[in-house]
């Protein structure tokens, strides 16, 4: 499996690098995972809502640009189904079994992400209704996708 992490903004924070680095070594194993970081669109504090929709759209036609046609999208949105950990295993392991071997995850930028990408996605995950800042999710969302693999193989995981 194929598993791409597109992510609007550049990781900052110093201390993350290597919690994310660790889990893409251990998915090493058990699939090709690639990190894809796109540059967030530069905007003033307070944007009125038309400025907020440029913004995101910028962002999305960069994401967009980076989706192959065949990949199978998943849109990391607050307002998405939210799963728990074992529902996510069984949803990779059933993308894999329709030979859906190419996963997107799309995780935006501080403002969320545009209607088009929204559009594109095949559907939307959410992992609380807490807001998370979008470096954060890179690291929960490899460890999540970790875990899932390890929970699918039946390999012994702490709850």
């Amino acid at each position: 499996m194929n598993i791409t992490i597109i992510s609007v903004g550049k990781l900052k924070e110093k201390y993350l690098k290597p919690g994310i680095n660790e889990y893409l070594k251990r998915l090493s194993s058990y699939a090709k995972v690639e990190i894809v970081e796109l540059p967030d669109e530069k905007a003033p504090e307070n944007l009125s809502e038309t400025e907020m929709t440029i913004v995101k759209q910028k962002e999305g036609e960069r994401i967009l640009a980076k989706i192959s046609p065949e990949a199978h999208v998943i849109a990391l949105a607050i307002e998405g189904k939210q799963f728990s950990s074992e529902e996510l295993a069984t949803k990779l392991d059933k993308l894999a079994t329709y030979g859906k071997s190419k996963i997107v995850f799309v995780i935006g930028g501080s403002l969320g992400l545009s209607q088009e990408v929204m559009s594109r996605a095949n559907e939307s995950l959410s992992f609380s209704k807490m807001t998370f800042p979008h470096q954060l999710m890179r690291l929960m969302l490899v460890e999540q996708v970790y875990r899932a693999f390890r929970i699918n193989r039946g390999e012994p995981y702490h709850k």
